[in-house]
């Protein structure tokens, strides 16, 4: 068991905020279209804060601590690749103009570790009361590996979530993006703009994704300060992975197939903990580093198969995938997600700057 120090909370919390209010500077100071260079070197940076600080862990809290940090994070940044190919889809759908989009991307990633905190609150009280729950996050990552190998070619519904449908319902949503606002007056009334509902419809779907990498990041460690870390870490860096690899995505054509396994492995990972410990010693349990060690061979595997398949057919492109199958449109059309043209107010899918 990993003993924590009283001290290592507030020094994480306060290394994070730091780091978030550094980054919501960056973004929002000056909006602009973020290059591959500058992309480049804040992805390079965010993951070398990422390493240092489970270097940290590793020598002032043990190396068992450091281990599940570096496994939990690396499972953690592997799952956010799916968030980042929903992100691609959303900014897309609503039309968000290059320079708008990493302030959107910023107050996004911040509802979703807030939200993440809530569950690793939830799932940490859930384990530390009833065993058996390690049971039930392995089966519901299980359920959602089999899922998203069955629905890897489809695309998740991003503008037709319930939280988006309630926006809508409050205010109306204005046609322009007024300076990058998200509530401003279009003829002396109050509206929101566009990136409100981006905002909205973020939140909404890393929501859903949180229900598996919570889970999937308790099958590594039970520690509720390594999870909370893991997590604020693989999201703080998700800004400029986002403009870095956003080309790069639509070429990982196996990646739900991997992000499946991944899912997979940890799921059974937690079912055979629960049962080594509650019903005999004789069942073994898979290791904190051997589970790191194939974590890393199936994301090595899938992209290294990814990028061969697409050589050979260049034409094939990934899609993010989705946990159920989309909706029929009026119109018979599934891929749009039971919309049957433009909504009023609905940003034009062309008004990229």
């Amino acid at each position: 068991m990993v003993e924590i120090p009283v001290w290592a909370w507030p020094a994480a919390v306060a290394l994070i905020a730091a780091l978030f209010v550094f980054d919501l500077v960056v973004a929002v100071r000056r909006p602009h279209a973020v290059g591959i260079r500058e992309a480049t070197f804040w992805s390079v940076f965010y993951i070398a804060v990422a390493v240092l600080f489970g270097l940290a862990v590793m020598g002032l809290i043990g190396s068992s601590a450091g281990t599940e940090y570096f496994a939990g994070w690396v499972v953690e940044k592997s799952l956010s690749a799916d968030n980042l190919f929903v992100f691609v889809i959303i900014m897309t759908r609503f039309g968000v103009p290059d320079r708008y989009q990493q302030k959107t991307l910023l107050f996004g990633i911040a509802a979703a570790l807030a939200m993440r905190t809530v569950f690793i609150a939830v799932g940490a009280a859930a384990i530390n009361l009833f065993s058996f729950t390690f049971v039930l996050f392995g089966l519901a990552l299980l359920w959602t590996a089999v899922q998203l190998v069955r629905h890897r070619k489809e695309q998740p519904e991003v503008e037709d979530t319930w939280l988006v449908r309630r926006a809508r319902r409050v205010l109306p949503v204005s046609t322009g993006f007024h300076g990058g606002r998200m509530i401003a007056r279009e003829d002396g009334q109050r509206v929101m703009t566009p990136l409100l509902l981006v905002f909205v419809a973020i939140g909404s779907t890393d929501l859903l994704f949180a229900l598996d990498s919570i889970p999937a990041v308790f099958g590594v460690t039970s520690e509720p300060f390594i999870v909370f870390t893991a997590n604020a870490f693989a999201l703080l860096g998700l800004r400029a992975l986002f403009f870095l690899i956003e080309g790069l995505l639509e070429r990982l054509v196996y990646l739900s197939i991997g992000l499946s396994a991944i899912l997979a492995f940890i799921g059974v990972k937690l079912i055979l903990l629960f049962v080594h410990e509650d019903v005999s010693h004789s069942v073994p349990e898979i290791p904190t580093p051997l589970s790191l060690g194939v974590i890393l061979v199936i994301l090595v595997i899938t992209t290294i198969a990814s990028l061969v398949r697409v050589r050979s057919h260049p034409d094939e492109r990934a899609q993010a995938g989705s946990l159920r199958k989309p909706r029929p449109s009026p119109n018979g059309d599934p891929e749009e997600g039971g919309k049957g043209g433009k909504r009023p107010g609905e940003p034009q899918k062309d008004r990229r700057a």
